[in-house]
């Protein structure tokens, strides 16, 4: 069954515009969708299953974005925090749309960073944003976030990883640093991806457009972009019902220089990120992670040789390319 939330009718309409089919997404009312997502906002905060429960939190110094780390960094000991900006859905300003998802990432060790506010969940310090609709003309606003949102959440980690006095100094392992998004959001990650600080990719129900001249704000990043790729990939989608399937699965072909994944769950394009734990695709998330990141061989099981973890599991198909 696909889930589907309010922040998605952003880029729901983006594609359909662009010829593709949102399927069941058309026949849901706003009423539905509205307690759809006032249901998932009682599900409480997790603090995810790895070993380092993590905490959401606004840092005053780093406006309009949302960080999920370890509760207790002095947990750590002599291990270092991973750094992972994500961005968001629809291209929205909701930085907890996801937050199940971001949280489980955070508990394996990573600050992980979303540009917008706490829009989502039972602590919530933001209201929700009114949906965006089109302009008169009929042509759509600029998303309320971009690519350089996730830029500028890097720097910021960097910035205070180098800060005598910042809680993070000296944490932050600057060899270990990934780029990712959802939707919409996976975009800005590719968009940001040739920035040579970023270690590895993580694009979750999304594709470029493979005509990017329709002019829809957020989504214009052209196929050639894929050409500036320097690090392996893994796309994460929701199968053929997913409506950013076929982008994603162009994606990959044209990919043909740096190792890449592309997995695909039976889930549509609403993904599993508000299962507990985020689900699946959090745990695929964590172990490409893992793998790329700090060179954790167990986790490179999941995705490597003939009887991959992946490779058996009958609810998934992987496909996969240049893997060392």
């Amino acid at each position: 069954m696909e889930r589907k939330t309010r922040y998605l009718a952003g880029a729901l309409a983006l594609l359909a515009t662009a010829g593709m089919t949102v399927q069941a997404a058309a026949q849901e009312s706003p009423e539905d969708m509205a307690r759809q997502e006032a249901e998932r906002d009682k599900v409480p905060d997790t603090a995810g299953d790895g070993p380092y429960p993590s905490l959401i939190e606004v840092d005053p110094s780093l406006p309009d974005h949302v960080i999920y780390r370890p509760a207790d960094l002095s947990k750590l000991g002599k291990a270092k925090l991973g750094l992972f900006v994500w961005g968001n859905g629809a291209c929205a300003d909701d930085a907890t749309s996801s937050r199940l998802h971001l949280s489980q990432i955070a508990s394996y060790g990573y600050l992980v960073i979303a540009p917008g506010k706490w829009r989502s969940g039972p602590n919530a310090h933001d209201p929700k944003a009114a949906p965006r609709g089109r302009n008169a003309d009929g042509s759509y606003p600029p998303p309320p976030t971009k690519a350089a949102d996730l830029t500028s959440a890097l720097d910021w980690a960097l910035a205070e990883n180098a800060r005598a006095g910042s809680p993070y100094h000296g944490l932050i392992d600057e060899k270990a640093i990934a780029a990712g998004g959802f939707s919409c959001g996976g975009i800005q990650a590719l968009e940001i991806a040739p920035d040579p600080r970023i270690d590895t990719l993580v694009i979750q129900n999304s594709g470029l457009l493979t005509d990017p001249s329709l002019g829809i704000p957020g989504m214009e990043l052209p196929k050639s972009a894929l050409a500036k790729l320097h690090t392996p990939v893994i796309y994460i989608q929701g199968g053929p019902t997913d409506i950013a399937y076929a982008n994603g699965k162009d994606d990959f072909e044209h990919i043909n220089h740096v190792p890449a994944v592309m997995v695909n769950l039976p889930t549509g394009h609403g993904g599993t990120y508000h299962e507990p734990m985020g689900g699946k695709g959090a745990r695929i998330a964590v172990d490409w992670l893992e793998w790329q990141l700090r060179g954790d061989q167990k986790a490179a099981k999941s995705f490597v040789g003939k009887d991959c973890g992946l490779c058996g599991d009958p609810d998934v198909t992987i496909e996969r390319k240049n893997l060392r």
